[in-house]
């Protein structure tokens, strides 16, 4: 592996050391090291190495004797399917197919229109649950009373993504079980860099809530197509139209009306501080990359609920690994049998999640990534307000414009796009006159 990009993220973790603790001193939260995000996240990584390092000189030494050639015996099956698994890229996918979509657009009307209320109803009530028990979670005590400054905060933000993830993997192999799949080819072992990525976003997702509010976190996510662009532009030289530097100027504005409009002087929760920002590049960046090595293996031909299953099956090992290995796996646990309020919210988190990758995928499915787009940005909205309403942000005139123009950013992105895609449509389906 080359040196060049460790290096770099060993210079990034030195820069932003100082400021780490510098936020780690201000905060009531903390108290000694084990309370620092960035000693945390280095615990977390080093559990996952335990269990990645061992696993890559298995696979490197499997394949350095040809196992596929000369293996035999009970394992052979096992080891084929983790290490080469079968290289036959043809497959039937379920999630999108040309067939699924023939059917949605023969159906009646009144079909389509409950078709597309259930999903959207789905999505919304999945996902706008699942940001307010996150916030609840990740920034309010539990076994409170009246006394200020009382009650016991759960600090594990690696729990609940183990929570997550462990009940997705049984939904998506109840589901892979139920409902016919096409064959499966991709190495297992491919899932494991998209399952780390998307495990060290879960966190940054959650950790990030320590230090900034909720509303700044959805208005981050919101604003992701910034930094896709810059990538874009100087990793591989893509040239974009006038109305996406339009929109993502936009969002950029929004995005800093809301950010220098947010004072100190309000709830705790309300304030970003330097390491909430560091930790929200972290999931933008972890979070990019899973989507891209995804798209990378959906090469295989593999369904989505397939992808779901491979990439959870690996976040359950590096979670549990991690976790066991830090004894902090027990002491979520303790903190469950304590707090009977806790467990029930990390079982409807993990619940909500779960079932919000199913609303995903069948709405693509059956409407298409552009209304999928429009139901989750109105969704993004609503949380913000939702977090507003419940948890008491304040948000001041400057604020609540900006948070109107990085939502309107997105829908002129939307609409667009759809022109775009349209007009492309017209252009290949009129017929070239013979001369």
């Amino acid at each position: 592996m080359p040196l060049f990009p460790w290096s770099s993220c060993w210079c990034a973790a030195l820069c932003v050391l100082p400021s780490v603790f510098a936020d780690a001193g201000d905060a009531s939260l903390l108290g000694g090291w084990q309370d620092v995000w960035l000693f945390r996240l280095f615990l977390n990584v080093l559990g996952y190495a335990t269990i990645i390092i061992p696993g890559y000189f298995l696979i490197s030494y499997f394949k350095r004797i040809n196992y596929l050639e000369t293996g035999r015996g009970l394992c052979f099956p096992v080891i084929k399917t983790c290490v080469f698994g079968n290289e036959s890229k043809t497959g039937l996918l379920d999630d999108a197919s040309p067939a699924a979509r023939n059917e949605s657009e023969s159906s009646s009307s009144t079909r389509q229109a409950v078709k597309l209320i259930f999903c959207a109803a789905g999505l919304q009530v999945s996902y706008l649950t699942w940001g307010v028990l996150q916030e609840r979670v990740m920034t309010r005590s539990y076994g409170a009373t009246e006394v200020e400054g009382s009650g016991e905060r759960f600090k594990d933000s690696q729990f609940l993504v183990f929570m997550n993830r462990i009940l997705a993997l049984t939904v998506s192999g109840l589901w892979c079980v139920l409902f016919k799949q096409p064959r499966h080819g991709a190495p297992m072992y491919k899932y494991s860099f998209a399952s780390l990525s998307n495990i060290l976003s879960s966190w940054c997702q959650y950790e990030a809530l320590k230090y900034i509010s909720f509303p700044t976190q959805v208005l981050a996510k919101a604003s992701k197509v910034i930094p896709v662009m810059l990538m874009g532009k100087i990793v591989s030289h893509k040239s974009y139209e006038y109305w996406e530097y339009l929109t993502a100027i936009l969002i950029s504005l929004g995005v800093s009306m809301f950010l220098l409009s947010s004072s100190t002087s309000k709830h705790p929760s309300t304030v970003t501080t330097f390491s909430g920002v560091v930790i929200l590049g972290g999931y933008i960046v972890f979070d990019s990359f899973t989507s891209n090595w995804q798209d990378n293996l959906f090469k295989y031909k593999m369904s989505s609920v397939q992808m779901m299953f491979g990439v959870n099956l690996f976040s359950c090992l590096f979670t549990v690994g991690s976790l066991l290995e830090q004894g902090a796996f027990f002491d979520s646990l303790a903190f469950m049998m304590r707090y009977s309020e806790f467990a029930m919210h990390a079982v409807l988190l993990s619940v909500c999640s779960a079932f919000g990758q199913l609303f995903i995928f069948y709405t693509i499915s059956q409407f298409g990534a552009a209304v999928f787009t429009i139901i989750m940005t109105l969704r993004q909205a609503i949380a913000i307000l939702l977090s507003c309403f419940l948890y008491g942000h304040a948000v001041t005139l400057v604020g609540g414009l900006g948070v109107a123009v990085v939502f309107l950013a997105l829908f002129l992105r939307i609409y667009a796009r759809s022109r775009v895609k349209k007009s492309s449509k017209r252009a290949v389906q009129t017929p070239v006159q013979k001369v």
